[in-house]
Formats: structure tokens, C-alpha cells, sequence
């Protein structure tokens, strides 16, 4: 039996490292609701299953999110990744192949060549030693430009990289030993007996001309060995717990897996399963435009994992989604966040709630009063019967102008409408959402959607991507719940309105409730297209950027915020247009002061845009169109 006690590191961190996984995957997998339990059992046996070895392909080890990104630091990734997992699928074909014996220890084929030295001197055993020789080179490659990245971050084009705690430091440095310390030991072993390819033969010569190889080459082997098992045994309590646990998130995720509105076994999957890139880092306005860099989702996951105090990490945040969209794990950054405000504002007179929330953390929290404010004094409303209504929200009514173009909108269509808020109403509960009072907001979620059950209507039209978002995912109604942007693309298509094309240029701004959280990119640029030519600004659909006046974020000042719009206007208006538009009251407030150039919501170009045709001529040309449709069904 081959044997030296150099592998023994290598041993007990594997066995630990693969034992730890396991355990914890079972206390995850118990800590699941029963519906979530069933939910990953019906996707490991299932579809889910394919989705999910094709996803760990091709983001686990290609990374193919941040190569399409950044191709410097998706490379970086992808061969320490890609290139560990060939070096160790064919590192054990090579010691199945060509060792003493068949289903070898993982331990034969890492030390292959300590075990085996005269491997490699001709024929396919020289053209294998070739293929490993490139792996590695490949491998280090992308070492050379992780070391770098981690002192000058601009070489694979990021702004910062995460501070690192000292137990990630020394992970991190045993990571970096792994592939030098293989290339030392396999160099001066084949320098040693003659053999090895272009790197660890050409090496190994180089070496044996002024050293005692063979001597050399034994330190360098258990250098190797400690460098794989000190890792391997940091690995659950450091950042790079994500290899393992990446896997289980992405089966969990395939299998229909979602954060809900309480910490529990998913959530801490994603959270061990961030990898402390620093790609959310780059991708936060509060980073380059208000200069605030340790309250990103990086950190607000890190203090989680650690179990520290988030309070001031989970507030200080736009919300905007830009980390949700950019994180190449795909964890829901905005959820956990959302969640982490709300054990911080928990009452600190019942501190074993946390425990039922979630058991396996304790946090620190923040004082509350033990009283909250209630609505129940709110009177009951009986609004008029319509088959579409329309609810402004709290913005609409603070930015007028969109309010009246969306009535004289309607009441150009023709519809049967009903401006259920025209005279007053509630908020729709959002901004007491995120401020993590849940309780709050429900109130006002029962108030309005009694009054929308009223009214009888079949359509629900809001203005405010804010509202639309909270009516579609916290309310339960049975109507069509349509942004106005949505809506007016339909009286379009319909023909129930008619425009005049304004011969002006346009640079459309995503709201990021509207974009990111509910996925409306088509409809408010085809409404554009129909008034006038629409120019691409560079922070189009996913990648758009936050106007800074986000309701979410109550830590930063005026003057921050102010300096977010300022940055955003001026990248968005940077190649002059007649208008900036956007589809967010809040936005068109927020960039109105932050820009000399005309802002406008979508409803406004429209209104402005508006053929205002006879109504008994408009009534007969509906009346034909309708039957124009009826012939074609």
C-alpha cells in the first residue's frame, strides 16, 4: 500500500470538510418547511434536477455571469474554479488509468506524481502529463490575477474588493499555497527522475541544475498537503463555505425555493453562500457616488453570518436591486435585507422571538417603542362601481402633473373609470415595509383592498411602481393590477387613443420598482416609440441606475441623496435628449432638481401627445374596431 505521512493534513481536512457539508445539508434540509421539504424532493427527482447540473456548470464553475460582465474577472474565477474541478476530474482518471490499482483514495490522485515519478516519460503518458500541465498552468494564471486583484483591484476592472477578517486571511493564503506548492513538489520530482511536460518538466530541469531536487521536492509535497487541509478545515468558518453550500442553494432555488418574509433555513443557505466577491460593492451607488462603502450586501450577509449587529448595514440602503441583478450567486439580496430590518426592529421586550425566527443566530437589536400606531380609526369608504380604477398613491399626488395627464388619458379613452384616491386615500403600505413595520402596513393593506372590492372593477391602474409592486405581491384582489405605462400600451394597441409623434429625443430612466422588482422593461420604451425617438443611455432595463431618492433608505443626508441624482441625471442625459423620462413619480422629483433637462413621467409625453378626436366620431371608430376584432377571432 502506497502511504506517507505527508498526506495525512490532506486527510482529516477532506474527511472533515466532507463530513461538515453533509451534516449541515441534513440540518438545512430538516429546518425546511414541509412544503419547501417536498418542494426539493419533487425537484431532485425531477426537471429541476438537469436545470440545476447545468446551472452549477456553467455559474459554480464557468462563471458565466461575470465573464459576460467582466472578462478579466470572470477569467480570474473561472480557472481557479474550472480549472481546480478538471485537475482533480482528471488527476483521478490519471491514477485510475495509469496507477498500481483501480477506485484509488482521493489522496492518489491529488499526490499522483509523489506516488508515481517515473510517470509520464513517453507516448500518451507524456501526452497526458501535457494536459495536466496545462490545467495547472491555466490554474495559475488566474492565481496570478486573483493576488493582484486583492492589492490593486482596477486590474481585473473593480473599484473595491471586501475586507477580509484574519481567519479569511489565512484561508485565503492557504488557497493561494494550494497550486504553487503543487507546482514546486511535481517540478522538482520531475527534475528529479527526467520526466514532466512543458511546465513541471521545463521547471523541474531549470531547478535540478543548482538544487538537490529530490530533497527539495518532499517539503514542497507536504507544503501542498497542509495547504489543502488547512482549507479544507477553514472552510466553514470563513467566507469560502460558499463552494459547498453554492451546490445546495442551487438545487434548493431550482426546486421553487424562495426567501419569504421570516429568516429561516433557505435564507441561511444564501447567506453562507456569498462569496464576498465585491461585485455588489462596484455595483452600489451609495459606493461611487456618496462614497459609502461597508454597508453593501457583502457586508450586511458577512455580519449575518457572523451574527453581529446589521442595524446600521440593513438600513442604510436603497433598495434599488442593482446587488440583486449583478450577484453572479443569484442570492436574494433585497429579501434578506428586508428581513434583516425587521428582527431589528423587533420589541426588545420579547427577545425569544428571534429564537422561533431563527433559531441557529442571535442579534443584537435596537430599541423599539412598545406601542405601535394603528389605523383602524380610518373611515370606511364607498367608492363608485367602474370597470377600471385608478389609484395615484402617495407620490402621484405629490408630482400633480402625472395625476392630470393620467385623467385626461382616461377620460380620452373612453373607459369607465373611477380616480378611487382622487379627493385622499391611504398609502398603500410599502414604505412601512420597509421600514420593517409589517404589522403597520397590513392595516393599510386591509383598508384598500376593501375599498377596491367595492368599487367592482376588473382593472387596477396606478402610477407609482411602488404601489404596483406592493398591490401585485402583499394584496389579495381579483383584478388585473396594471402600471399606467402598461395600461396606456393596451389603449394603444386597442386603438382607444390616438398620438402624434413630438419629433423629440428621449432618454427613458428604469425605475428600479418598476424594472428590477417587477420585471416591466418593453412596455414604457414601446409607449415611447410611439411619440418620439428613444435613445439607449447605457443604464438601460436590468442595469439601470436608482434616481438616489429612494424610500428605503432613511440614514443618508439630503446631500447624499442629492449627489446620487446629480451622478444618475448626468449619465442618463449625457448625450443631450429633450427629455428624460421616466415612469416613477418619485423619480420624476428626485431628477427634477438634479438636471437643467426637462423631466416628464411617460403620462405627461403621452397626454402632451394626445389626438383629441370627436367623441361621436371616437365612439363609432370603437365600435368598428371591436368588430374588426370579433371577425378575426
Amino acid at each position: 500500500m502506497q502511504f506517507d505521512p505527508f498526506i495525512i493534513p490532506f486527510n482529516i481536512g477532506l474527511y472533515f470538510i466532507l463530513i461538515y457539508a453533509v451534516a449541515r445539508s441534513i440540518i438545512w434540509f430538516r429546518a425546511l418547511s414541509r412544503s419547501d421539504k417536498l418542494r426539493l424532493q419533487r425537484g431532485f427527482f425531477g426537471r429541476a434536477f438537469g436545470q440545476s447540473i447545468k446551472e452549477i456548470f456553467l455559474e459554480s464553475l464557468i462563471h458565466r455571469k461575470i465573464l459576460k460582465t467582466n472578462f478579466r474577472l470572470g477569467y480570474m474565477h473561472m480557472s481557479l474554479a474550472f480549472g481546480w474541478f478538471l485537475l482533480i476530474l482528471f488527476g483521478t482518471i490519471e491514477a485510475d488509468v495509469f496507477g498500481e490499482s483501480h477506485l484509488n483514495s482521493p489522496y492518489k490522485a491529488i499526490f499522483f506524481k509523489f506516488f508515481n515519478p517515473v510517470h509520464g516519460r513517453m507516448g500518451i503518458e507524456a501526452a497526458y502529463g501535457f494536459l495536466m500541465d496545462f490545467i495547472l498552468a491555466f490554474i495559475l494564471s488566474g492565481l496570478i490575477l486573483a493576488v493582484i486583484k486583492r492589492f490593486w483591484s482596477p486590474v481585473v476592472g473593480m473599484k473595491r474588493t471586501t475586507k477580509l477578517k484574519p481567519l479569511d486571511k489565512v484561508a485565503l493564503t492557504s488557497l493561494w499555497l494550494i497550486f504553487p506548492s503543487r507546482l514546486l513538489a511535481e517540478s522538482f520530482t520531475s527534475g528529479a527522475y527526467g520526466t514532466g511536460s512543458f511546465l513541471t518538466g521545463t521547471l523541474g530541469s531549470a531547478l535540478a541544475s543548482f538544487l538537490p531536487a529530490i530533497e527539495m521536492a518532499y517539503p514542497f509535497w507536504w507544503l501542498y498537503s497542509l495547504s489543502l487541509g488547512t482549507f479544507f478545515v477553514l472552510l466553514p468558518l470563513t467566507r469560502y463555505m460558499h463552494i459547498p453550500t453554492e451546490l445546495f442553494l442551487i438545487f434548493a432555488r431550482n426546486s421553487g425555493i424562495r426567501t419569504g418574509d421570516q429568516p429561516g433555513a433557505f435564507q441561511e443557505m444564501q447567506i453562507y453562500s456569498c462569496s464576498s466577491c465585491g461585485i455588489c460593492i462596484d455595483a452600489c451607488q451609495l459606493n461611487f457616488s456618496a462614497g459609502i462603502i461597508n454597508i453593501q450586501s457583502a457586508y450586511l450577509l458577512k455580519g449575518l453570518r457572523n451574527e453581529t449587529d446589521v442595524s446600521n448595514i440593513a438600513d442604510n440602503c436603497l433598495m434599488c436591486g442593482r446587488c440583486d441583478q449583478k450577484c453572479p450567486v443569484g442570492i436574494e439580496l433585497t429579501p434578506i435585507r428586508m428581513n434583516a430590518r425587521r428582527i431589528t426592529e423587533t420589541p426588545v421586550s420579547n427577545p425569544g422571538l428571534l429564537k422561533r425566527y431563527f433559531p441557529d443566530h442571535s442579534f443584537n437589536i435596537r430599541s423599539k417603542p412598545a406601542t405601535s400606531p394603528s389605523y383602524n380609526w380610518l373611515p370606511e369608504t364607498d367608492p363608485a362601481k367602474a370597470d377600471v380604477i385608478y389609484f395615484a398613491g402617495c407620490m402621484t399626488h405629490l408630482t400633480p402633473a402625472i395625476k392630470i395627464a393620467m385623467k385626461k388619458i382616461l377620460e380620452a379613452s373612453g373607459v369607465n373609470y373611477n380616480f378611487i384616491d382622487e379627493d385622499g386615500g391611504v398609502c398603500c403600505g410599502r414604505p412601512l415595509m420597509l421600514a420593517g413595520q409589517d404589522r403597520e402596513a397590513r392595516e393599510l393593506i386591509n383598508y384598500n383592498s376593501r375599498a377596491i372590492w367595492k368599487s367592482g372593477a376588473k382593472i387596477l391602474v396606478t402610477s407609482c411602481p411602488i404601489c404596483y409592486k406592493v398591490f401585485r405581491e402583499s394584496y389579495y384582489l381579483d383584478v388585473e393590477i396594471l402600471h399606467h405605462t402598461q395600461f396606456i400600451r393596451r389603449l394603444i394597441l386597442e386603438g382607444s387613443i390616438k398620438l402624434n409623434f413630438l419629433r423629440k429625443t428621449i432618454a427613458y430612466h428604469t425605475p428600479c420598482e418598476l424594472g428590477r422588482r417587477s420585471g416591466v422593461y418593453d412596455d414604457p420604451k414601446r409607449v415611447l416609440m410611439h411619440v418620439a425617438r428613444l435613445l439607449k443611455t447605457g443604464f438601460d432595463d436590468e442595469n439601470s441606475l436608482c434616481c438616489g431618492g429612494s424610500l428605503g433608505n432613511t440614514r443618508i443626508s439630503y446631500q447624499q441623496k442629492n449627489k446620487i441624482a446629480s451622478d444618475a441625471a448626468a449619465e442618463l442625459t449625457k448625450d443631450n435628449p429633450d427629455i428624460l423620462a421616466t415612469a416613477c413619480p418619485l423619480c420624476k422629483k428626485t431628477f427634477a432638481g438634479a438636471t437643467e433637462t426637462k423631466v416628464a413621467d411617460i403620462a405627461e409625453i403621452v397626454a402632451e401627445a394626445l389626438v383629441i378626436q370627436d367623441p361621436v366620431k371616437n365612439t363609432s371608430e370603437k365600435k368598428l374596431s371591436r368588430l374588426k376584432a370579433t371577425a378575426i377571432i
